[in-house]
């Protein structure tokens, strides 16, 4: 319960926040780079803040692929879906209804109208959403495959290995379909706009992979000691032959 509820929680966040791009080197307190690719000019390591939960995703998925196998990954994933697909009507309800003349009143100083500003954020999001989903479930379908195979192959004892390695390739994944989907078929990127972000933001992604292996390990340390080495070698050898 505790691996799903963080695996959907950081999902559903992280199609909420995805929309604002925002650039690393100043919220590291240094001056931006300025490069061009693809004929983007003055370009930085500007990146979607759906990049900061994404990989927390990909390091769970790791983790109950561990001890539930690809059954258990595949069920939190149809779930996942199910739940982001729930957010996605209600976020478009939201929009729909009417708003209130007191609370137009109340944050009259606020510039746009709060409601434009409302619909225009989450009016983002909803691309943000169709897109990640599809994303979601090949980008999760091809970290559990190679993450089960790496097992097979490699041992059980290379957890922080398969993980990286089966992480790496699913991201750049799901890095592709949701910013060609989102912000490219259903937004209004150009294509060089959208290699460009797509070369920056990557390599950030595998840099946090890498970056998140100690917690992976630490996560992993808590999860043995709470079940046990008898019930964890259990579940592991389970998941190891399950389907």
């Amino acid at each position: 319960m505790i691996l799903g509820g963080f695996f959907v929680c950081n999902a559903v966040v992280a199609e909420l926040i995805g929309t604002k791009i925002f650039t690393l080197e100043k919220t590291l307190g240094f001056a931006p780079f300025d490069f061009s690719i693809f004929g983007q000019t003055h370009l930085s390591l500007n990146l979607t803040t759906g990049n900061l939960m994404w990989p927390f995703v990909f390091v769970m998925t790791d983790i109950i692929n561990e001890y539930y196998g690809k059954k258990g990954v595949r069920f939190l994933s149809y779930l996942t879906v199910a739940l982001i697909a729930y957010t996605f009507f209600m976020i478009y309800a939201a929009m729909r209804v009417v708003p209130a003349d007191v609370w137009l009143a109340i944050n009259a100083n606020i510039q746009p109208n709060i409601n434009v500003a409302f619909l225009q954020i989450f009016g983002q999001g909803l691309n943000v959403i169709v897109g990640s989903i599809i994303a979601f479930l090949i980008s999760q379908w091809a970290d559990m495959m190679i993450f089960h195979h790496l097992r097979n192959g490699i041992g059980e004892k290379n957890l922080g290995k398969r993980a990286l390695i089966s992480t790496i390739f699913s991201q750049f994944i799901d890095s592709f379909l949701v910013s060609f989907i989102a912000f490219y078929m259903l937004g209004n990127w150009s294509l060089s706009l959208f290699f460009a972000i797509l070369i920056v933001s990557y390599p950030f992604k595998c840099v946090i992979a890498v970056v998140m292996t100690p917690i992976l390990y630490f996560v992993h340390y808590g999860i043995e000691k709470y079940l046990g080495e008898e019930l964890a070698t259990e579940l592991k050898s389970a998941a190891k032959i399950g389907n």
